[in-house]
């Protein structure tokens, strides 16, 4: 972490996935809000800074800006897309509307540069603006059939595309990051996760001494390595709690219990089903539902450490995506409040809130719990929200809708578990919406299940599965037929962005 790169967010959708491929490239990285002070970012001393993309236009008055004099810094600046524009706006160049815009894959022409553009490639495009003149001292280094595409100020190391090189759609855009990120930031690439365990290990002492320390166990991925990883650190300060809230899938509360009583914790299990369903009564907006159920699990967590004395510190398996989409540390919309950021209430009897994974990204946290010893099936399960099949019930989530939701969701874990090549996430969504059918010659009107399916590499962006029509029929009738309450299937074919993984 001597050398980072500062990712400034000025709301652009891939900002997760721009931090990322920079750390897979084996250089630390940060986001930060794009208006950050050039007094902040001397202090954090980056070898290199990435402007991300954004919805507004560098001409609005309400579009957010980045102080000017970071381009006189000193520092390698790379701009994409919303960021080019930026720049070229910053330094005198022009930005207007253009006359039409340019979305999905666009053929990139290269004239002479040095970001590592040679021959004529395909992009990832999502734009309507368009630089028309560039800043002086720039020269254009590739263009689209429509507009220019790159530009570039070898003197001042400022650099700027429109296209966004660090999505799977655009051809060689790993090259171009990594050409940015050695080639003119002089990056070393000593950023590894190799020492991260003993680091952290140690941090965690430190940071804890005697104290003891109560971890909200989830049974999923991010909580399940902060388990190891407290156990590891302080294992005879630390009780895990595992609250049941009743939106886990069918026998998953029994699964998680015989999972971790095998291992050498002190785990409680709470079954709470009522109490959050009750709270849950007449609730349809989801991030009121995300926001109820991160309050209701922290009283639960603090009724519990008052049985068993006096615990200060709280811990959580929260990771960075949880903390950016929930609309902290950086610039932009919130995207979906995660129960343990955006559903935190602002009074709690902890004092101390403990997050060792929450600089880390979700590939990143799957090798921790590796090296920690998890089994496989464990740190490589599909994704698992905190707030369970509340989040994939639309509307108010009853009993009933629960009950008729785990049946088809195992419907759909039986059929695609059986494929050899099966999508990164699949699960149902029961829908809020009705339709008309027919069952023994008598008509129904039931809700409508919805069946997704993705294939990502990173989880902050998906396409999604396409999986075959004789698959899509077998889900889809073994759901109706032995599914009371069901009479209609529909396949979600939206990739993220526009969607996210999630419904709600």
């Amino acid at each position: 972490m001597n050398e980072t790169i500062l990712v400034l967010d000025f709301g652009g959708q891939y900002k997760e996935l721009i931090a990322r491929t920079v750390r897979f490239c084996g250089v630390y990285s940060q986001i930060m809000p794009g208006d950050i002070s050039t007094k902040r970012i001397k202090n954090i001393n980056p070898i290199g800074i990435i402007l991300t993309g954004g919805p507004e236009s560098v001409y609005d008055s309400k579009a957010i800006k980045c102080d000017k004099h970071i381009f006189d810094l000193g520092i390698p600046v790379f701009g994409i897309c919303y960021g080019m524009q930026l720049m070229c706006h910053c330094l005198g160049g022009e930005v207007k509307r253009g006359n039409k815009g340019e979305y999905g894959k666009v053929n990139i022409v290269p004239i002479e540069g040095t970001m590592s553009l040679r021959k004529p490639f395909k992009a990832l495009m999502s734009h309507r603006d368009v630089v028309s003149q560039v800043p002086t001292g720039f020269r254009v280094t590739a263009h689209s059939e429509n507009y220019i595409a790159a530009f570039e100020c070898t003197d001042k190391k400022l650099y700027g595309v429109q296209f966004h090189p660090e999505t799977s759609h655009t051809k060689g855009g790993m090259e171009i990051i990594r050409y940015f990120l050695y080639e003119i930031c002089g990056a070393k690439g000593k950023y590894r996760l190799d020492d991260y365990i003993e680091k952290e290990t140690v941090h965690i002492r430190e940071h804890v001494g005697s104290n003891r320390v109560l971890l909200a166990l989830s049974g999923g991925v991010d909580s399940s390595v902060c388990a190891a990883l407290l156990s590891r650190a302080i294992p005879d300060q630390l009780t895990c709690v595992f609250v049941d809230h009743g939106f886990m899938r069918q026998n998953e509360g029994d699964e998680i219990e015989r999972i971790f009583s095998k291992r050498k914790l002190n785990l409680v299990r709470v079954n709470a089903q009522n109490r959050f369903l009750k709270r849950l009564k007449k609730i349809v907006d989801p991030e009121q539902k995300r926001k109820i159920i991160g309050e209701e699990f922290v009283r639960v967590f603090e009724e519990e450490a008052a049985k068993l004395g006096h615990i200060p510190f709280l811990a959580q398996g929260t990771i960075y995506p949880d903390i950016v989409e929930s609309g902290g540390g950086a610039t932009g919309d919130v995207i979906k409040s995660h129960h343990n950021v955006g559903g935190l209430p602002g009074t709690l009897t902890f004092s101390q809130i403990l997050e060792p994974l929450s600089g880390l990204f979700k590939d990143e946290v799957r090798i921790i719990g590796e090296k920690l010893g998890l089994p496989k099936s464990l740190v490589g399960r599909q994704p698992f929200p905190g707030p369970g099949l509340a989040i994939r019930i639309t509307g108010e989530v009853t009993k009933e809708k629960l009950d008729i939701l785990r049946q088809a969701d195992i419907v759909i874990r039986e059929e695609i578990g059986q494929l050899k090549k099966r999508p990164d996430q699949y699960f149902a969504v029961l829908t809020n919406c009705f339709s008309v059918g027919v069952k023994g010659d008598a008509r129904t009107y039931d809700p409508v299940i919805a069946l997704r399916a993705v294939t990502t590499s990173d989880f902050m962006t998906c396409e999604y599965s396409p999986l075959s029509h004789k698959i899509l029929s077998k889900i889809s009738t073994r759901i109706t037929s032995e599914v009371a309450g069901l009479s209609r299937v529909v396949y979600d074919i939206t990739g993220k962005p526009p969607a996210t993984v999630e419904w709600e």
